[in-house]
């Protein structure tokens, strides 16, 4: 069987074009405003095709799920926070009975099946800077373009400094996405729901709903 080839038309010349697939992935343990906005204004500056929103089945770094959302739950966030955003799609590859997943297994996977599209990683900053210890970072430099966001206050002189050591010890190719540094975190909006804070405005108010209906993240009685 041939593997699936994507392309699509540029409709100014009529030319047909190599997709070009953001994938943003992460646990999204709740999913947030800053994901949102990383993934929009990466569309909007990379020109992509469109944004997959992927979360993780079983990252290997966050074993420990106890008091987290499940991946049904994580799930469903998802999809609500993404529902109406054409350009934005749920990705559930990594959702799998397997156990462990990997960054570079996911994206090599991709790359065989859709050899034709070209595949862009957003991350933080924060992963930039720990992207040495990631499973096999140089195969993941190779299966896709790295795209880095400011985040946590780094200064962008050191994430240009740090973009450019990543890139020489791994040739990877990477690219500064132009925003806002946007300090969120879902850990923070966990620890909020628990004390009972408000977390309007920094995710979805579906979002905020079914975190409501399900009762995740609040402190729960003793069985």
């Amino acid at each position: 069987m041939m593997p699936e080839v994507f392309l699509h038309r540029n409709q100014k010349y009529g030319i047909l074009m190599k997709n070009k697939v953001g994938i943003m992935g992460g646990t999204f343990d709740p999913i947030h405003m800053g994901h949102l906005i990383l993934g929009e204004k990466a569309y909007e500056q990379l020109g992509l095709t469109k944004v997959l929103f992927m979360p993780s089945g079983n990252p290997p770094h966050k074993q420990n799920r106890e008091g987290r959302a499940s991946d049904e739950e994580r799930t469903e966030m998802v999809r609500r926070a993404i529902e109406g955003n054409p350009h934005f799609e749920l990705s559930l590859v990594e959702m799998h009975e397997e156990g462990y997943t990997y960054t570079y297994r996911t994206l090599e996977n991709l790359r065989q099946k859709h050899p034709d599209t070209d595949y862009y990683f957003i991350i933080g900053a924060d992963s930039l800077y720990s992207f040495h210890s990631w499973k096999e970072p140089g195969r993941i430099a190779a299966a896709c373009t790295l795209v880095a966001a400011v985040r946590n206050q780094t200064p962008v002189s050191e994430l240009d400094q740090e973009i450019a050591a990543v890139s020489e010890r791994f040739g990877a190719r990477i690219i500064r996405l132009d925003t806002m540094n946007i300090d969120v975190s879902s850990n923070m909006l966990r620890e909020w729901v628990s004390e009972n804070k408000s977390i309007r405005y920094y995710t979805p108010d579906s979002v905020i709903d079914y975190i409501r209906e399900r009762n995740i993240y609040g402190i729960r009685p003793s069985l």
